[in-house]
């Protein structure tokens, strides 16, 4: 059973998003993701500067299984990548919601409404 925190939200491509206090999105994958990935290898991250509309491709995470796309869950610019993912990218599977991937300043932070929360995510993928 997959971990699932009540203040994410979260893409049906099994992204998280989290609304910082100062009005940035973090972005990252969900328990459940990574453990359909299974050993995470490499993560190719963004630039800082890049815009993104909800549901664009950002990057992409190996795994010794497959490579799988991430999308961006809102629209905005990335302001900040975790660096610290390209020397370590298995913290994608032992901290997945502290690992996060990168950070938007949102272009209109009711993208996150659009998000399902933790109950629907749940439900989505059959928990």
């Amino acid at each position: 059973m997959s971990d699932i925190p009540a203040d994410l939200r979260f893409a049906e491509s099994h992204e998280w998003a989290r609304l910082e206090a100062d009005g940035t999105v973090t972005v990252g994958i969900s328990d459940h993701a990574q453990e359909a990935l299974g050993d995470v290898v490499f993560v190719e991250l963004t630039e800082v500067g890049t815009v993104f509309a909800a549901g664009d491709q950002s990057g992409v995470v190996e795994s010794v299984k497959a490579a799988s796309d991430i999308y961006s869950p809102v629209a905005g610019e990335v302001i900040a990548i975790n660096e610290e993912l390209s020397a370590n990218p298995e913290l994608l599977n032992s901290e997945p919601y502290s690992a996060w991937i990168f950070k938007l300043k949102p272009s209109n932070t009711g993208d996150l409404d659009k998000l399902l929360d933790a109950a629907g995510y749940k439900a989505a993928i059959g928990e």
